[in-house]
């Protein structure tokens, strides 16, 4: 037990999500050669190689496998119980929250949420991550992220708490003096066009495509990219249409000169939302972030000048 200190368990557990020594080195903030020599007294402690290299990826082995649960269970009640069991001091806090956003998501929060943070808590720091909806369950789970901010279609479970900030609908991008300088679009000019499509696992796009799929309807999808940022340049230069959130299609307006029109078909509103797990919910440095957020972002769209008027946050378990 002596030679087993929790900062080489905070390797074990990087090693596990990240499986790199470079990515477990970005993720606890340490040198590569620092994790590297981690990883030796590692394997000399359990007298296993723990991590083998299959392609780009280093994968667990047998006697890894048997330590991942344990070992996160031992982190996540080590940041729940005794690290965060101190009163949180925004002002002279070096705490780094890690996130889970999609690109759209950055976009969305992090330029008013930064100042903020500058202003209140100039020494705590955010990490982003971008996680698929299973993996982003686990991270919240075992205190890996912090919190979600963004749309998770299929992000459910019962230790889950969500709190709706604001929702937004969904319209179609165009070049600018798109069809002459058309104002509005028509059913059949929608279907008739080319179309870029945005493909990202538990997104709002997925609603989208499932309202289209409902009505019957069928386009040319002549573009398929999980990116969000490709959009305006590749809009800019030819006729594509792409039906995007209110919000992108606003800002990306400002940014490329392009236009947006309404969509020729009913489409639901989609509900802008934080999520965290039950294990964080008393832990004042999250609560404190979760206020900071809901006090930016509640019942507006930031990236709106006009900002709708929305009931204010409520907070439920799902």
């Amino acid at each position: 037990m002596e030679k087993l200190d929790l900062n080489l368990l905070r390797v074990l557990e990087a090693l596990f999500t990240q499986r790199s020594v470079s990515g477990a080195a970005r993720a606890l903030g340490v040198t590569q050669p620092g994790v590297s020599l981690a990883l030796r007294r590692l394997r000399a402690h359990f007298g296993d190689e723990l991590f083998v290299r299959q392609g780009a990826a280093m994968e667990p082995t047998l006697v890894a496998q048997r330590l991942i649960d344990p070992v996160m269970t031992v982190m996540a009640s080590v940041r729940s119980d005794i690290v965060t069991a101190a009163p949180f001091d925004p002002a002279r806090s070096e705490r780094c929250f890690t996130i889970g956003l999609s690109d759209l998501g950055e976009l969305t929060f992090l330029p008013d949420l930064m100042t903020a943070l500058r202003e209140r808590a100039p020494g705590v720091t955010v990490r982003s991550v971008t996680l698929a909806p299973p993996d982003l369950r686990r991270a919240l789970a075992d205190g890996s992220v912090d919190l979600a901010l963004g749309f998770f279609l299929g992000l459910e479970g019962d230790n889950l708490f969500t709190q709706t900030l604001f929702e937004q609908g969904f319209v179609c991008l165009v070049r600018a003096g798109w069809r002459d300088g058309a104002t509005t679009m028509s059913l059949e000019d929608y279907l008739s066009a080319d179309h870029a499509m945005i493909e990202q696992e538990g997104r709002s796009q997925e609603v989208l495509e499932r309202r289209i799929r409902a009505l019957g309807l069928r386009r040319r999808t002549l573009l398929r990219s999980p990116h969000f940022l490709t959009v305006p340049l590749l809009i800019a230069r030819s006729d594509m249409i792409a039906t995007v959130p209110y919000g992108v299609a606003r800002i990306f307006s400002r940014l490329a000169g392009l236009q947006f029109l309404p969509l020729p078909f009913d489409a639901p509103r989609i509900p802008i939302q934080q999520l965290w797990h039950r294990r964080s919910h008393h832990d004042p440095g999250t609560i404190w972030l979760r206020r900071l957020i809901a006090d930016l972002f509640g019942g507006r769209d930031p990236m709106l000048d006009d900002d709708p008027v929305h009931p204010r946050p409520t907070s439920t378990v799902r």
